[in-house]
């Protein structure tokens, strides 16, 4: 299947209507249907098991295509990619065969309930099975989703776990409480826990100090979905402000051209723009390949190697905000006073950016970079890092 052209296709239907639905800030369930109707959903399900078969770095670029349409849908299409993945981070051969099948032919969309800043989820044993209780907020995906991965800490052992779930259980309550100033649409609100039963073959996993260095690229995986939607983000302004300002712009009355699209300090801006979101896709792709490799080495895989991944993808993370925040803002320059207009808004590429840009600091991705240059060092796992 063409996998970047179908993409596309959706990418320009999303991009139609995009700041009217960022206006309307309603949960994203046409949207997930639209994503689930494309086939783009199963893209990393093997072949075998009724998926597309592609790879990480076709996922990647899914995502890179789908957030230049709208940024709040490329997070979420990353979040499913990565969160449907976990069962291979975390959990057995067996388990990961059945839960891709069942994804497979349910067509799932997944959610994750992950937050490691809010550890006030417990998984409690009780006559065979356990129960969840808790809230976790920032849950992406989560209201919309038919399957969430959810993090939690056992009672009896204190371990941090890793266990799937269906949503449909009336213990899980999803408000509709996400009501940020970007990425609206990433129905990235709370989710809480009552009592809901998990089977002891759902908890996939534990998250502990001595994990597989293969189970600890979850952390680099899900840091270059960031890269891509934030490039993608940059790249949908990038466009947009270019069609507005071959059409709608006008030169200034002291720039002696007759359209904005000869203005000498416009193309120079454009020029600017233009090179660093180019710089900052060359490190998406090289982020993307290091992860690949590393997904490719499965069980094989070593602390050093999974290090040097990791700082990889820090650079391309540091370069990937930068190249967004700058681009989202600037585009303005060479649109014109008139593309503040609301009904374009313009203003949501910034927004978008902005928003999730914040998740962890760049200054401490920065930290990693220059600790590594300088010293060698290899910052150590936690799902940040």
């Amino acid at each position: 299947m063409p996998w970047i052209s179908t993409a596309r296709t959706v990418a320009s239907r999303l991009a139609e209507d995009a700041a009217a639905r960022d206006k309307a800030n309603q949960p994203p369930f046409p949207e997930v249907e639209s994503l689930r109707a494309s086939g783009l959903l199963s893209l990393l399900i093997p072949k075998e098991r009724g998926g597309g078969g592609a790879d990480w770095r076709t996922a990647y670029a899914v995502i890179r295509e789908i957030a230049a349409g709208d940024g709040s849908i490329g997070q979420l299409l990353g979040y499913h990619y990565l969160l449907s993945w976990n069962p291979r981070f975390f959990g057995t051969d067996a388990k990961t065969e059945e839960l891709e099948r069942a994804a497979a032919d349910g067509g799932w969309f997944w959610g994750g309930a992950f937050n490691p800043r809010d550890p006030d989820v417990t998984l409690t044993p009780s006559d065979g099975h356990f129960l969840l209780n808790g809230r976790k907020s920032f849950a992406t995906g989560a209201r919309v989703a038919d399957r969430i991965v959810a993090g939690a800490t056992r009672t009896d052992t204190g371990d941090p776990v890793v266990v799937v779930l269906d949503p449909a259980h009336p213990g899980v309550h999803r408000p509709d409480d996400w009501d940020n100033f970007g990425q609206r649409l990433s129905a990235s609100g709370s989710i809480t826990f009552t009592d809901v039963p998990i089977r002891a073959e759902d908890v996939l996993g534990v998250l502990s100090d001595d994990l597989d260095p293969f189970g600890t690229l979850v952390t680099p995986a899900i840091q270059t979905v960031f890269v891509h939607f934030y490039l993608g983000i940059a790249e949908g302004a990038l466009a947009a402000a270019r069609d507005y300002t071959r059409t709608v712009t006008r030169p200034w009355v002291l720039s002696g051209v007759g359209t904005a699209a000869e203005d000498p300090y416009v193309l120079a801006t454009y020029g600017e723009l233009a090179v660093s979101a180019h710089a900052a896709r060359a490190l998406a792709d090289r982020a993307a390949d290091a992860v690949q490799r590393g997904l490719d080495r499965g069980h094989e895989l070593t602390l050093h190697e999974r290090g040097e991944i990791a700082a990889t993808v820090a650079v391309a993370k540091v370069a990937a905000t930068n190249a967004a925040l700058d681009i989202t803002a600037r585009v303005l320059e060479v649109t014109g006073a008139r593309a503040t207009a609301s009904e374009l808004g313009f203003d949501r590429f910034w927004r978008n950016a902005r928003t999730h840009t914040l998740h962890d600091p760049v200054a401490y991705k920065l930290r990693e970079v220059g600790d590594h240059f300088l010293n060698g060092t290899h910052a150590p796992f936690t799902l940040y890092t």
